[in-house]
């Protein structure tokens, strides 16, 4: 319980010290795009590592060489409010997330998430929807990654299960021929939401697949990619429990 309250306090405490930052990054944005992005960027990721070594988790991460230096789509299985940390403090270039629509509605984290790309996606309004899609596709091509969970929702259900993959997520990448790069995580739950509301040291385990161009992809494996997509993360998954 003492965690949790020390990761809302730094939270509170950070995002209100942000405001001023905000104009300072927007500032230095309008002399230098590329400075402003890259300082948001890692000032995001500082956080995101302080708040993870409050938890104390303990984290294995498996082939992270596998990411190329270039703009890819982040494809990753979903439990825990936690993924977005452990993978965003990892992120080695400029990656936006699309996220829920909801979250667009938080002061100050919306102010940052828009900062660094993220988009927000309403899942009930299909037309919204593609124009989400469709600007991620434009972020690519200007050499910013996406990061996206297309379950569409954290999974709730038993440790190695995952909820179907939305397709409309992989248009980013075989509208681009972006690398997708398959992310696996185990027992990030464990850490939240498994024991809600205490925050407990724990031992999680995230592997990057290698990058899977889908122009190099037969023509019926490029059709079903996200059934494709999701056998690599479940088979690895499944792998990485004897890890834990």
């Amino acid at each position: 319980m003492i965690r949790f309250l020390v990761i809302v306090i730094f939270l509170v405490t950070f995002l209100i010290l942000s405001i001023p930052v905000f104009f300072m990054e927007w500032v230095i944005g309008k002399f230098n795009r590329k400075t402003r992005d890259n300082s948001s960027l890692r000032i995001v990721q500082w956080g995101f590592k302080s708040i993870l070594k409050v938890t104390g988790v303990e984290t294995v991460v498996i082939g992270q060489e596998n990411i190329p230096d270039e703009a890819v789509l982040y494809i990753a299985n979903h439990r825990s409010f936690f993924d977005i940390l452990l993978t965003y403090s990892r992120c080695p270039r400029l990656t936006g997330y699309i996220a829920k629509k909801e979250m667009e509605n938080i002061p100050l984290l919306s102010t940052w998430m828009k900062y660094l790309y993220c988009l927000f996606l309403d899942r009930e309004n299909i037309k919204e929807g593609l124009k989400t899609i469709l600007q991620a596709i434009e972020y690519v091509k200007q050499g910013i990654s996406i990061c996206i969970f297309p379950e569409g929702t954290r999974n709730k259900g038993e440790e190695l299960s995952m909820l179907p993959f939305k397709d409309g997520a992989f248009k980013i990448a075989t509208k681009t021929n972006c690398a997708i790069i398959p992310i696996s995580m185990n027992n990030t739950a464990e850490i939240f939401e498994n024991h809600f509301p205490k925050v407990k040291k724990t031992r999680v385990i995230i592997e990057y697949g290698k990058p899977i161009y889908p122009n190099d992809l037969d023509k019926e494996t490029k059709k079903h990619i996200g059934d494709y997509v999701q056998n690599i993360i479940q088979t690895t998954i499944n792998k990485n429990v004897e890890l834990l």
